[in-house]
């Protein structure tokens, strides 16, 4: 197996992976991500103990038990090209050999789940809920740098929903963990969630520059391809990113999210971190 570099895969001092800054020995067979780091303690506070923490720019990181079970919760900051960094740097702690910089004969899969915030594009999908992300939608340009397999599927509702929409190019569309949304499912809405590389133009908000697409969130909310009954439910800007990278390293990756905004309505949730916490113990109670 080709030995990996020391620019394509760079390391600190003590052996850890750069942005990390981790060990292989702080990664659990079960991830959580959060975005905001401030959200990683709003997630441990809830560990029976903490045996390790590490903050390295956004990616703050604890690793500790919740009944019994071994749980590391790491946070990614904003948009896919944090996700790339992360799972990069999370699969080579797993299944690259550190000291000798070669790929192990045997993989390991990991389960990581996402709990995320995000903003709803249907009525049926009210604020308070969570939903659970079937396929992403990616509007961002991360996957245009890899050679994601799709389905064929996948290929023709990213090409239906560029039809029949005012972007001028083709998104991607990838399908999350179906063993992750059973283990995770209940009491969740199933959804498709659009991953936009932006929080406000990308998303449909306008403050002082005028929109491009001005009608965007309007025909992603209408959208719907009556073939296969395949609604768009909601705005981030993540899941296509996880959802990507996990199918081309082989790991078992989930999305769920915290519906705090309705864009259809424009209406803000009064109390958002009462459906973060209530998200993230449904979470930890299943695993």
């Amino acid at each position: 197996m080709a030995r990996i570099s020391e620019t394509d895969l760079i390391l600190n001092p003590d052996g850890s992976v750069y942005h990390l800054n981790l060990l292989p020995k702080h990664i659990s067979e079960t991830i959580i991500t959060v975005g905001d780091p401030s959200r990683v303690y709003r997630v441990s506070q809830y560990f029976d103990d903490i045996e390790f923490e590490m903050n390295k720019r956004e990616f703050i990181t604890h690793v500790g038990k919740f009944r019994g079970k071994r749980v590391t919760v790491i946070s990614t900051g904003i948009g896919t090209d944090n996700i790339e960094i992360f799972f990069t740097e999370l699969d080579a702690l797993i299944n690259i050999d550190l000291k000798t910089r070669e790929p192990r004969s045997k993989k390991k899969k990991l389960k990581v789940i996402r709990i995320g915030t995000s903003g709803s594009l249907q009525d049926d999908v009210p604020l308070g809920a969570h939903l659970m992300t079937e396929y992403a939608v990616g509007l961002d340009n991360l996957m245009s740098f890899y050679n994601l397999p799709c389905t064929a599927f996948e290929e023709s509702i990213a090409k239906d929903i560029q039809r029949k929409s005012s972007i001028s190019f083709t998104p991607y569309v990838v399908k999350g963990s179906s063993l992750l949304m059973r283990q995770y499912g209940e009491g969740m809405v199933l959804g498709n969630t659009i991953t936009a590389p932006g929080f406000y133009a990308p998303q449909g908000r306008a403050v002082r520059i005028p929109l491009k697409y001005p009608k965007l969130v309007d025909e992603l909310s209408s959208y719907h391809n009556k073939t296969n009954d395949f609604w768009l439910t909601n705005f981030e800007m993540e899941t296509a990113g996880y959802y990507g990278m996990a199918r081309m390293l082989g790991h078992e990756v989930l999305s769920v999210n915290a519906i705090i905004a309705d864009r259809h309505k424009n209406k803000f949730a009064k109390d958002p971190n009462k459906v973060v916490d209530s998200l993230i113990k449904k979470v930890l109670e299943s695993i």
